[in-house]
This record gives structure tokens, C-alpha cells and sequence, in this order.
């Protein structure tokens, strides 16, 4: 009889205690709800009108041009990018990116054009965007959805060699206003390309970088708690030199010093997950960085919840020489009707609803 009692104790006792742990976990989730939002980077790789316009080189992507970009494609294109942008993470925020960074867009006019289609129609996005010295026009840009978002200071920072007045590359911009009752800043980048090198061309995106961190200590400086998200494709790793050195940010964090920055992408990074690839190798050039302010415990604001790829299946090509990369436009010069040679990246914030009384 005894040993039968403690048989069936071996068998229920641990059930029992799963069942209590589960329960309060439920209840702990069940007391607690959250508003939560999306914050998204897209490179749109060569998102160009059909226009020939002066002083700037995109030739290429014209009619009469080596691409034979016309308004098919050009349709196409937008097409492919809003279906994109209107399922980044909605499994979680069915609004999509609250706020959405851009890199590789030509224009205005391309910008009201992407927010203008049928899927992207009713998130009501505003755009943020200035012209940058590029050579080949293409920009960063800032969309943001007016129910979350309200602009209320917006500039640019242009990147400067010395010695060299010839360099030309994308302004880095920084828009700052109040989301959801927060305030908060947004620095959208797109860093020099390795063209001609990593090694040789390394020394503009640490310049770059100082830019960066520029501004936001610039910000900093005014409100040492300021929530500041910087997001773009800086042709770099979380690994390089550039990040962790002169932005100073380390993806660790149980190890951050007092002024550091949190980036988002390191582990991800550090798991073997890329947003592009090359020569058989992943790289995460796509990085979204923040202010420990987003890290703090502070009740009814908004925190740091996950970061995640944007890398489904239809994104990637499925066959060929590349298959598993990123599925593009062109490839080896033939329209083939892709998306990016870029992963949308994206974090999740979340805060506390208030309880009434």
C-alpha cells in the first residue's frame, strides 16, 4: 500500500507543479497588458522613378538606360515593397511599423508613391525626407504612422572628408517629436559602401559613425533619459570597428557601461542570422541601435521588447546560384522581378497600459 501511494505521488506531484507554474505565469500575463509597436528598417535597393533627372546619375534606371527601367517595373517595384512593409511584424503589432527607415530611395515623389498603394493606403503614413549630395540620388527617409507619430523637429547631417570635396554620400537624417506621449528621436543612416574594399574603405563609415554618435550625445546632452532609435544599412557588422568602437555599442546587455548604446542586432548577428548576404556569408549591415533609456523599468513608457529579421520565405530566391540570398530586382543584370537585396530588420517596443481605478 505505501509503495503504491508514493508511485502515484512520483506520477501527480510533478504534473501538479507544472500546472501551478504555468497558472501563475498566465496570471501574470493575464494582469499585465501592453501596447506594443513596430520600428522597421527597409533598404529598398534602387527605389528609382523613370525620370532622367539633372545633376544626378540614374541613368541606369531609365527607359533608355542598361536596365530598361520603365513603369511596369517601376509598379512592380512599389508593389513588391508594400507587400513587404505591410507584413513586417504584424504577428505581433497588426498596425505594422509604427515608424519605418528607408535607405536607396530616389525622391519625394517615390516616397509618396510607396505610401500611396493599396496596402500601405490606409496606415496613413507621413514622410520626412530631404535630398542628400549622393552622386547617384538615392536618400534615407522616414516614415512614420500619424496615430503614433508627431514630428516636431527634423534636420540633416552631411558626411564630410576632409581633403576631399569631391566625396559625396547620403546625409544622415534625425527627426525628433512625440510618440504615443513620449518624446523621442530617430537618426536614419545610410553608411559608405565598401566599394573598392572593406579595408580600404573603412575609414568613411568610422567617420560616419562619428557622426552618429555626434548626435546622439548631442541629444543626450539636453536630456540625458532621451529615447533614441538609430536604424540603418551601415555597410558594417555589429562587429566592426565602427559600431562597437566609435558608436560604442554593445549588444550585451548585462555588460553596457554607463554610455553605451544597446544594439539590437547583436545577438542575432552572433546566432549566424544576416539581412544580405555575399560571396557565401551572412552579413547584418541592417542594424536598429538604442539608448539604455529604452532598457529602464520605468512604469507606462515604452521598452525594449525583441528584435527579428524580416527574412520569410518569399523574400529569398529559390533556385539558381543564389539561392537562399535575398531575392532582388536584377540579378547579373536581368530584371528578375525581386524585392531587395536587403532583409527588413525591425524591434518591438512595448508599455504598460494603465489600470483604471
Amino acid at each position: 500500500m505505501k509503495f503504491k501511494v508514493l508511485f502515484f505521488l512520483a506520477l501527480t506531484l510533478p504534473l501538479y507543479l507544472l500546472s501551478q507554474n504555468n497558472q501563475g505565469q498566465n496570471n501574470e500575463n493575464d494582469e499585465k497588458e501592453y501596447f506594443v509597436a513596430c520600428i522597421a528598417f527597409y533598404n529598398l535597393e534602387n527605389l528609382f522613378d523613370t525620370i532622367d533627372n539633372e545633376d544626378v546619375n540614374d541613368t541606369e534606371f531609365t527607359p533608355e538606360g542598361p536596365n530598361k527601367w520603365n513603369s511596369s517595373k517601376y509598379f512592380e517595384k512599389l508593389a513588391n515593397m508594400s507587400k513587404v512593409i505591410s507584413e513586417i511584424g504584424t504577428d505581433i503589432s497588426p498596425d505594422g511599423p509604427a515608424i519605418l527607415g528607408v535607405a536607396e530611395v530616389e525622391n519625394i515623389l517615390v516616397l509618396r508613391d510607396l505610401a500611396n498603394t493599396p496596402l500601405l493606403r490606409g496606415r496613413d503614413y507621413g514622410i520626412v525626407h530631404y535630398d542628400s549630395p549622393d552622386r547617384r540620388g538615392v536618400d534615407v527617409a522616414l516614415f512614420y504612422q500619424k496615430k503614433y507619430f508627431t514630428p516636431t523637429h527634423s534636420t540633416v547631417y552631411p558626411l564630410v572628408i576632409a581633403g576631399d570635396t569631391s566625396f559625396r554620400s547620403r546625409d544622415q537624417l534625425v527627426v525628433s517629436g512625440i510618440f504615443d506621449g513620449e518624446p523621442m528621436h530617430f537618426i536614419v543612416a545610410h553608411w559608405p559602401s565598401r566599394r573598392g574594399g572593406e579595408k580600404r574603405s573603412r575609414p568613411l563609415r568610422i567617420e560616419a559613425a562619428k557622426i552618429t554618435r555626434h548626435v546622439i550625445d548631442s541629444l543626450r546632452s539636453l536630456d540625458p533619459m532621451a529615447k533614441i532609435v538609430f536604424m540603418g544599412d551601415l555597410n558594417d557588422d555589429p562587429s566592426n570597428h565602427s559600431v562597437k568602437r566609435y558608436l560604442n555599442a554593445n549588444g550585451k546587455r548585462n555588460l553596457l557601461q554607463e554610455n553605451q548604446l544597446f544594439n539590437t542586432m547583436d545577438e542575432l548577428f552572433r546566432s549566424g542570422i544576416g539581412s544580405l548576404a555575399w560571396r557565401d556569408s551572412w552579413n547584418l549591415f541592417d542594424q536598429i541601435i538604442i539608448t539604455q533609456a529604452f532598457l529602464n523599468p520605468t512604469p507606462f513608457t515604452y521598452q525594449f521588447h525583441r528584435a527579428k529579421v524580416f527574412n520569410k520565405n518569399y523574400l529569398t530566391s529559390q533556385d539558381g546560384q543564389f539561392r537562399g540570398y535575398p531575392f532582388r530586382t536584377y540579378s547579373f543584370g536581368q530584371y528578375v522581378g525581386g524585392y531587395s537585396d536587403h532583409f527588413p530588420t525591425y524591434i518591438i517596443i512595448k508599455k504598460e497600459k494603465t489600470v483604471a481605478p
